[in-house]
């Protein structure tokens, strides 16, 4: 999913979580867009670069865009930034990791409530040892 990735959208939460785990080229070596309340100063680690938005999912996702020329944009996570995108009709296709293992607690894909029916057309399925990845097309 990074490989064709030019710009990465993700939420506070996921950042805030993985900022210290990702290391000093910050993870995803593209400019990459963090949806929040709270503003801070771009932040760059090694090849990524980090821009707060305070705006709103709608206005990360159209700078991402800018960003990433004729590549696509990843919304990697988390869950309330994917629902938001996916609500807004902003996601392509979506890409679902199962991994074997039940925490039994976080934020749930799809939480806030009714969701307005999305179309999927199922492209591929890769199954491994760790993870399903399951990729789909959305119809809307």
């Amino acid at each position: 999913m990074l490989a064709t990735a030019g710009a990465v959208v993700l939420g506070r939460t996921m950042f805030d979580v993985g900022i210290d785990l990702w290391g000093p080229d910050g993870a995803f070596e593209v400019p990459s867009f963090v949806v929040t309340h709270r503003s801070e100063p771009v932040l760059v680690r090694g090849a990524t670069t980090f821009t707060f938005v305070t705006e709103g999912v709608e206005t990360a996702v159209k700078w991402a865009r800018d960003a990433a020329g004729d590549r696509d944009v990843a919304i990697v996570g988390g869950a309330q930034v994917v629902d938001e995108a996916l609500r807004a009709g902003l996601v392509d296709e979506l890409v679902v990791h199962i991994v074997p293992v039940i925490f039994g607690e976080g934020t749930r894909l799809f939480e806030d409530g009714p969701h307005p029916r999305v179309e999927l057309e199922p492209l591929s399925v890769v199954q491994t040892p760790s993870a399903t990845h399951l990729r789909y097309r959305v119809l809307l």
